[in-house]
């Protein structure tokens, strides 16, 4: 169905705000995007990034447009997990079956990428133009150097935001009645560090692999790039024994990586430096509810639901919020009032499963991906997956390697741990895993 064209302006120019911007201006509508920043093309990044993982959803969102070619340029495969756990020789774990794999992007080489491919569309970005205040029934914004001097008004049909976690479009929503809102800071924290590329620019360690050091409370995770770097992030507590309080000096923190990742014990002096120069950052996760103030404003992304980053879904979760938004646009044409509705009734309750199993996998990362036990759930998972993939598709893969609802990927992986419990408690399965008994076990439970 198609549109009548609108004077659209989007709040917030990272991912999400940028691929959006390109979908509206392929419906025929005028788009301006604004941000309180600089234009990322132009600054040097600040140490707060984690290196994305692009999967399914994602992808299934750019293929939309006809940029997902563009983008596999610049990102690298990863078909498989490498684990560096103590006492152990590195070993491998393959994500899903052969051909599946998450894909590593840096966050800001990709959001150069879509604001250039956004101004090609001719999106107008107005960069260090911060909004101060939103006149929702209006649609208006308010923009200008500091809160208390002159401000300019701006007067929109719509307004999406995509401002993140601290949205200000949320925060002027937030004031009117009947709002739902709620924060939870979780009491680890991340850093951002890096291994950087041998002489000759490949890569230290495997380039196709996310690596993962855990080691229970805390983990440090390593994602390739393509200039032969990895882009390294260490999760720890903020404050206790082993934290982010307690290391206050270099030999501290060299002694620190020395003894928790000897892996990379030829990396420590650069590590540590690091440790001290990038800023140590928190997660949050933001539920709220309702997303869209009639037929004038919506959020999108972030700004309606941040979640921690364990399961490497939340830029996913944000570009598939635009792929089904531009699907309920197909059916309703003009009608944004029931655009807006179908859209926050069918993301809410997928946003807040995946915002349950991202918190879920920091502890399956950090703690379980060591455990034997839970190797061997995961070993007899795989192998009745692979016999019976009608009948079980993995956890993991359902989020990841498929575009089928988080709530039916939360609810199913729910029936599953509970079906693989009753199997794990038979009397020596160590030793007949992969026997004709244990099968029939989990065949019995489905």
């Amino acid at each position: 169905m198609k549109q009548t064209p609108k004077k659209i302006a989007i709040v917030g120019s990272g991912l999400v705000g940028s691929l959006l911007s390109i979908y509206l201006r392929r419906l025929g509508h005028a788009v301006t995007v604004f941000d309180r920043r600089p234009d990322i093309r132009t600054i040097v990044f600040s140490g707060r990034s984690i290196n994305l993982a692009m999967s399914n959803r994602g992808w299934k969102a750019m293929a939309e447009i006809g940029i997902e070619d563009d983008i596999k340029k610049i990102a690298i495969p990863l078909d498989k997990r490498a684990m560096h756990v103590v006492g152990k020789p590195m070993y491998f774990q393959k994500y899903g079956k052969d051909g599946e794999a998450i894909w590593s992007i840096s966050r800001g080489i990709l959001n150069r990428k879509m604001i250039d491919l956004a101004e090609k569309a001719g999106v107008t970005f107005k960069f260090e133009e911060k909004v101060w205040d939103v006149d929702l029934p209006e649609a208006k914004l308010y923009t200008g150097e500091t809160e208390k001097g002159e401000w300019e008004e701006y007067k929109y049909d719509l307004i999406f935001g995509c401002d993140g976690a601290f949205s200000r479009v949320r925060h002027k929503m937030q004031r009117r009645s009947r709002f739902d809102y709620s924060q939870d800071f979780i009491d680890v924290g991340y850093k951002e560090l890096t291994i950087p590329a041998n002489a000759d620019g490949s890569h230290k360690l495997d380039a196709h692999s996310f690596h993962i050091w855990p080691r229970g409370n805390f983990m440090f995770i390593a994602m390739p790039n393509l200039d032969g770097s990895f882009t390294c992030t260490l999760f720890m507590p903020f404050e206790g024994e082993i934290s982010f309080e307690s290391i206050k000096t270099k030999e501290e923190a060299q002694h620190f990586f020395k003894v928790n990742f000897p892996s990379v014990d030829q990396e420590i002096e650069n590590l540590a430096e690091d440790f001290f120069k990038n800023p140590t950052s928190a997660m949050v996760t933001m539920k709220c509810y309702p997303w869209t103030y009639w037929d004038k404003v919506a959020l999108v992304g972030d700004s309606a639901h941040a979640i921690v980053p364990f399961y490497g879904q939340g830029m996913n979760a944000g570009f598939e919020d635009i792929y089904i938004l531009n699907e309920i646009i197909k059916k309703h044409g003009d009608d944004w009032e029931s655009i807006f509705q179908e859209y926050q009734k069918e993301r809410k309750p997928n946003a807040d499963a995946i915002a349950e199993l991202s918190y879920r996998n920091f502890v399956e990362m950090s703690s379980k991906t060591a455990d034997p036990r839970f190797l061997l759930q995961k070993k007899i998972e795989k192998r009745f997956a692979k016999k019976h993939p009608d009948k079980w598709i993995p956890l993991y893969s359902r989020v990841t390697f498929s575009d089928r609802p988080y709530s039916e990927a939360l609810a199913i992986g729910d029936q599953q741990e509970k079906i693989m419990q009753h199997v794990m408690e038979l009397p020596n399965i160590e030793d007949k895993w992969d026997s004709v008994e244990v099968e029939e076990r989990i065949l019995s439970l489905l």
